[in-house]
């Protein structure tokens, strides 16, 4: 928990990132139960915008962001910065990308979650 509220860790069973294909970053995030599901998704704190500020890059390059209840998920869908394997990158299967995401901190209170 941090002074604004909780971390997306703190309300997330499993939040993950990989590659979908070489030029595309995909983050996931499960939570805990439909409940918070709804919540973070009713709140607005998940957008393009916010995604893009977190992970310094262009709101163009925030490719999609989707809710889907059946599976009480988030999925943000990233061009990547350097494409996978290309000189200079340093995750080639997009699987360290996550703890941005991780770490970001939400409107909620422990209780209020």
């Amino acid at each position: 928990m941090t002074a604004a509220g909780v971390r997306m860790a703190d309300l997330a069973s499993v939040i993950r990132s990989k590659n979908a294909g070489p030029f595309v970053l995909t983050l996931d995030v499960f939570f805990k139960d439909g409940q918070t599901f709804r919540k973070v998704k009713d709140s607005g704190a998940i957008t393009a915008n916010r995604v893009a500020d977190l992970y310094h890059v262009d709101e163009v390059d925030v490719l999609e962001v989707t809710f889907f209840e059946p599976a009480w998920a988030l999925k943000i869908s990233l061009k990547r910065w350097v494409s996978s394997a290309a000189p200079g990158d340093t995750d080639v299967f997009g699987a360290q990308q996550h703890v941005p995401l991780m770490n970001l901190p939400l409107p909620f209170v422990i209780g209020d979650a």
